[in-house]
């Protein structure tokens, strides 16, 4: 047996699929303003960065755009969705600030930032996406060089 699938079966195992006859096979959906039904509650799930941050100069937009969207616990982007997604700084070694759009409303289950500027060059950024009922997600690190136009340092 390969690891993976050792791996895939500790994650079924420890989603309740192991706890015997009748149990669902999976997590359960968690569901916002408790309970659905006629109260109104949609199924929640989980934020991810369609598009993550790259490297880019200090004090220009993020390009290509930031974009994150909302999951549900299958994978599948929650097309009805239209919450607003937040975003800030995660890991800020270099004392950089967030500036441009941070909130927007998602359409389709998607958020779009193509406003966010840091100021200051740094390495191992990164940014954290929110919304209310998914939780909070960390993108993978990114670097802000030296504004453009700015000289090269030599060694």
């Amino acid at each position: 047996m390969r690891t993976g699938a050792v791996v895939l079966i500790a994650a079924l195992c420890a989603a309740s699929a192991c706890a015997g006859p009748g149990a669902p096979i999976g997590p359960s959906i968690p569901v916002e303003g408790g309970g659905g039904g006629a109260s109104g509650g949609t199924p929640t799930g989980v934020l991810a960065f369609l598009a993550q941050p790259r490297g880019v100069a200090a004090g220009s937009p993020i390009s290509p755009e930031v974009k994150v969207e909302a999951l549900d616990t299958l994978g599948n982007v929650l097309t009805t969705f239209s919450g607003t997604v937040r975003v800030a700084l995660g890991s800020n070694a270099s004392g950089g600030t967030l500036s441009g759009t941070v909130t927007v409303a998602a359409l389709s289950g998607v958020a779009f930032f193509d406003t966010l500027v840091i100021n200051r060059a740094g390495s191992d950024y990164t940014l954290v996406a929110s919304a209310t009922g998914f939780g909070s997600v960390e993108s993978t690190p990114f670097t802000v060089s030296g504004a453009i136009g700015a000289p090269a340092r030599t060694p």
